[in-house]
């Protein structure tokens, strides 16, 4: 029979998707991925964790919870720094030991990944193949593929989120973490509302980069939160593009609280929208945010072509 590694739909599963599913499965292994987000995951992932836990990380936890009977092994990253003199939100680092402690019984593929210390991503993805009993020369083979995968779904997406911002629609950009922009209960209720208003949502997971540093200059020179900066270069780059700006966070979230205050004071002549989502959070208040959100960019448009007109 062939192994089953289960992969929770949740966290970095969104940014890294592609590589580790294709990882796996070009050796040959069973991929179980949790379903979409709903409210008995949500529930399920509050057993397991203190109240004061960001909502993602209470989401990542009933992922784990669906999967625990279900696989052979759970991959479980241990991500604590992916460039050097930058860190991640400290629950990248600390999953591994919150899902061993709080479901002993699973097995867990120990995947590490902190430049810091030497350990990259394919020596992370080498210690995880050989654990299942694979060649060196097979794992190599497996990265390699699974790389090329990821590194053409990404152009593509790339390509087809740019492409959007040619509309002659209202455009709003989307700045959150792609766990937060994907997930079926976070981010997919505005995405459709968007849609359904005629509103083009331009995600900010389509930044791509090696000048993130040039990007977010005038935001922040001094942050050091990787994904964060991340989301700050693509503002700076595709701002002008857009129409409004929607700040989506779970709560509490410690790195983008103070993210998205810089941001705010930062960014000017250009609407914005701080949205935070909790366990309890309501369709009903969330749309009518939106929908207020949207008047007042329609409104400052109008304005300003008036007053363009007025000075011609």
């Amino acid at each position: 029979m062939k192994i089953k590694v289960g992969i929770p739909r949740a966290l970095l599963y969104y940014k890294y998707h592609t590589l580790w599913q294709n990882f796996f499965q070009n050796l040959n292994v069973d991929v179980i991925i949790s379903p979409k987000t709903n409210k008995q995951i949500i529930d399920n992932g509050l057993k397991y964790v203190v109240d004061e836990a960001c909502l993602s990380l209470k989401i990542f936890m009933g992922h784990v919870d669906y999967l625990k009977d279900k696989c052979d092994y759970l991959f479980i990253p241990r991500i604590a720094c992916v460039k050097k003199q930058e860190k991640v939100c400290t629950n990248f680092l600390a999953l591994y030991d919150l899902v061993r402690n709080s479901f002993p019984k699973i097995k867990i593929l120990n995947y590490n990944l902190d430049i810091e210390k030497n350990e990259e991503e394919l020596d992370g993805l080498i210690k995880v193949g050989k654990e299942l009993n694979f060649s060196y020369l097979e794992i190599l083979r497996a990265y390699e593929k699974a790389k090329q995968q990821e590194n053409k779904e990404r152009k593509l997406c790339k390509m087809l989120e740019e492409n959007k911002l040619k509309t002659d629609n209202l455009k709003i950009m989307i700045v959150s973490h792609p766990y937060n922009l994907h997930d079926e209960f976070i981010g997919k209720p505005i995405i459709n509302y968007l849609k359904q208003e005629h509103v083009t949502a331009i995600l900010s997971d389509i930044y791509e980069s090696q000048d993130v540093e040039i990007d977010c200059q005038g935001i922040s020179d001094t942050l050091y939160w990787t994904y964060n900066k991340q989301l700050m270069a693509f503002i700076k780059k595709y701002k002008d593009k857009v129409d409004g700006i929607i700040l989506l966070s779970t709560f509490p979230c410690g790195p983008d609280s103070l993210a998205n205050e810089l941001i705010i004071r930062k960014v000017k002549n250009i609407p914005i929208s701080y949205i935070t989502i909790d366990n309890n959070a309501s369709d009903t208040g969330l749309i009518t945010r939106l929908e207020s959100f949207i008047d007042i960019i329609k409104i400052q448009k109008e304005r300003s072509k008036k007053h363009v007109r007025a000075n011609n």
